[in-house]
């Protein structure tokens, strides 16, 4: 699917739909095109606002996990977002738990996939290995139950990224500061209703993590997508939309009515 990506500023995005903001955070290498399934399950009854974080292009110095953060804050106000429904896929469900923490108020729910926080065997430090499209091949399709997800077009766009060195440097210091910035004694701290979608086959982010996550946010619940690893909303779509849909339904039932 193709989608308008509107520039504001510093900020490049995707709005489509209207009604209440459901937030998309996509991940180190994530595509807004990974996307598409759950831009096209829910723009008719939401707002999907997706910020293309500037991992590869912000300042080295503001290359990490906070300083993501900040981007998040400072585009939530630009758009003045309100009672966000935030969805975030590796890393960034990792930068959607630190922006839930520090703004409970107007985060209205949390669905999580494949998130770091609490444990990732990341690609980090040695990922960006320069000039190698066979080894960048590997790497891309270990976070998949079938390599075939991986697309010519997906390869194309890491190796890309990963044939700049500015851009290495970025994401090699900003999976350093993922890996330094371990949630487990926080995020029992969230209260907003949250939603684990996790692949049973994660390779990255393995099924125990999904298990301590509900663990120790406990208004969560977790669901498991059998073949499915790093990705469930680009690997198995329908299922994924399925769970989220259920869940984001249960939160409505729940809202008392106005009388």
């Amino acid at each position: 699917m193709n989608y308008e990506i509107y520039t504001e500023g510093e900020f490049k995005y995707i709005d489509e739909g209207q009604g209440q903001p459901l937030m998309i955070l996509h991940g180190l290498f994530g595509a807004l095109s990974n996307f598409d399934g759950v831009i096209e399950g829910f723009k008719e009854n939401y707002r999907v606002v997706i910020p293309v974080m500037p991992i590869y292009d912000m300042p080295m110095r503001q290359a990490s996990l906070e300083g993501l953060q900040a981007f998040i804050e400072r585009f939530i106000e630009l758009k003045n977002l309100k009672d966000i429904i935030v969805l975030g896929n590796s890393l960034g469900g990792h930068v959607g738990l630190l922006y839930t923490l520090a703004h409970q108020d107007n985060v209205k729910s949390l669905i999580l996939t494949g998130s770091s926080g609490l444990f990732e065997n990341t690609m980090g430090g040695s990922f960006p290995k320069r000039g190698s499209y066979e080894y960048i091949k590997e790497r891309v399709e270990y976070t998949f139950y079938d390599p075939k997800t991986a697309t010519k077009e997906l390869l194309d766009e890491v190796f890309e990224i990963t044939s700049s060195i500015p851009k290495c440097m970025n994401i090699v210091q900003i999976a350093k500061s993922a890996q330094r910035t371990n949630m487990a004694k926080e995020i029992n701290a969230i209260k907003v209703p949250t939603c684990l979608i996790w692949g049973l086959n994660d390779t990255i982010t393995p099924p125990s993590v999904g298990h301590e996550f509900n663990r120790l946010i406990s208004n969560s619940e977790l669901h498991f997508i059998d073949k499915c690893c790093h990705a469930p909303m680009m690997e198995q779509p329908e299922i994924f939309c399925e769970y989220m849909a259920g869940f984001l339904d249960k939160i409505k039932e729940s809202e008392p009515t106005l009388k």
